[in-house]
């Protein structure tokens, strides 16, 4: 009968091999002698009754099996390791919040913001997971994200925090002093927003040939690192940019802004609600939207 479940420090041993292609430097990482790691290995190989690695010339080389193998195994033991660390974490604490955030976002606004954060709440653990996870609240790890939009998504609980009023921001060396002088520079674009401009150039009387086209960016980093470098007008949520203009990196030379309809959320399940993790932390980011 074939063993469905192998013991994790066999994974182990064979994960550390194949990524070495080396029994002796897999024992190097595992603090083990290569004896041992050898005999973890073929133990492995003999309860799946299937081999893992064909011996090329002293060194190891997967075989077939074993590149499908280790696919899947490696981000298993990935996903136990954190589990694991999770776990640990609660102790002597109120609780991990595992969490995705827009990068400029973070970046910008929330991570400047979080010593304050840690101050009120010294037993909540925040952990952010890769944004390429994005809000998917079906994945038991993800318990809230901070996203940008109109604030209704399916499956979802979304709080309003901050980031509806954008402001026009221009190169240092561009001198703007009405709402018609932008008519004559190029507009940088938002993928997520892409009628921003329209709608501001129709609030202020603006006539714009490019209002709906020419270069388009996919994260406000971006579109303020274009206007430093002088390709364009941005239009930009006023909180991702004061310390920029404050600084003298980029200029914001008109009064006139927009009032979006879209702003960024704290997201989460109706049923993580009552995590009292979550419950600390989105209580904290409104009142801290609410500062300015």
């Amino acid at each position: 009968m074939h063993c469905l479940h192998p013991p994790v420090h066999l994974l182990r041993a064979f994960v550390a091999s194949a990524r070495h292609g080396s029994i002796s430097r897999a024992a190097e990482e595992l603090h083990l002698t290569q004896s041992a790691v050898s005999k973890q290995v073929i133990e492995l190989e003999q309860l799946l009754a299937v081999p893992l690695f064909e011996r090329v010339r002293r060194r190891l080389v997967l075989a077939p099996a074993g590149q499908r193998y280790l696919a899947s195994v490696q981000p298993l033991l990935k996903a136990l390791e954190m589990a694991t660390l999770e776990v640990m974490s609660l102790a002597n604490s109120d609780g991990v919040l595992s969490l995705t955030m827009l990068p400029t976002f973070g970046s910008r606004w929330l991570i400047p913001r979080l010593p304050r954060f840690a101050a009120a709440h010294p037993r909540v653990t925040l952990n952010f997971l890769p944004s390429v996870q994005g809000y998917d609240f079906e994945l038991p790890q993800l318990d809230c994200a901070i996203r940008y939009g109109g604030g209704a998504w399916p499956g979802a609980v979304a709080d309003e925090v901050t980031g509806r009023r954008m402001t026009v921001i221009a190169p240092l060396a561009w001198p703007l002093s009405s709402p018609a002088d932008a008519a004559r520079r190029p507009l940088l674009h938002h993928d997520s927003v892409p009628l921003a401009w329209a709608q501001w150039c129709e609030c202020h009387g603006v006539r714009h040939a490019k209002a709906l086209g020419g270069i388009r960016l996919d994260q406000y980093q971006s579109l303020i690192q274009a206007v430093i470098a002088g390709l364009g007008l941005a239009l930009v949520p006023d909180c991702l940019v004061r310390e920029d203009i404050a600084a003298g990196l980029v200029a914001e030379p008109l009064r006139e802004s927009l009032i979006s309809d879209n702003a960024y959320y704290l997201c989460y399940p109706e049923a993580r609600a009552h995590i009292a993790a979550l419950a600390s932390f989105r209580n904290w980011i409104v009142a801290e939207a609410g500062t300015g």
